[in-house]
């Protein structure tokens, strides 16, 4: 074995018993206690993004107005992009060894969004922009808590957060916008 490799692989034995247990899990090679948090997590971030994609779809249909056409273009964009989070997720709980729970009986309960009852589309803009705040601030420290223990979630959910980061912005820029502030009034 080269220094290098001394260096950084502590114990090639150990690596290689290690990668023969429980070898119908693919490539999931870590801590069990850690394993069933991680898919915790993403249960509920799936249930959050469900919620989220269901929101946004409500606001596409139902927002109206001479404003609403270019709201409803954001609406709908960020609800596709929501179902592909949510799909992310639920492929990565598959990985895990997990299933994920799609009940839609207990989405609110597990979610971190609210589904919401906007009228306005002001209120619908506020109560997006909200939604995406708190995914920012929950994605953040799920990723704290993983750190480098699966890195494959944390660049999953690393990817995931830019997204919602750029969902605040975009519901940010509407609620900015003059006229739709004026319409709410």
């Amino acid at each position: 074995m080269s220094t290098y490799n001394r260096h950084f692989v502590s114990d090639m034995q150990t690596i290689r018993e290690r990668a023969r247990d429980r070898m119908e899990q693919g490539a999931v090679i870590g801590d069990d206690q850690q394993t069933e948090t991680v898919l915790a997590l993403l249960d509920e971030a799936l249930a959050t993004e469900i919620i989220c994609t269901l929101r946004y779809k409500n606001h596409y249909f139902t927002a109206e107005g001479v404003l609403a056409e270019a709201a409803k273009a954001e609406f709908l964009e960020h609800a596709r992009e929501e179902q592909a989070h949510a799909d992310q997720i639920a492929e990565r709980i598959t990985q895990l060894g997990g299933t994920p729970d799609l009940d839609p009986s207990t989405l609110i309960q597990r979610g971190h969004a609210k589904y919401g009852s906007a009228e306005s589309l002001h209120e619908m803009i506020r109560e997006d922009l909200e939604a995406e705040r708190v995914a920012i601030q929950v994605y953040r420290e799920m990723i704290r808590y993983i750190g480098d223990k699966d890195p494959t979630t944390r660049r999953m959910l690393e990817g995931i957060l830019e997204q919602e980061e750029e969902h605040a912005d975009d519901m940010a820029g509407l609620l900015e916008d003059g006229r739709i502030e004026a319409a709410a009034s």
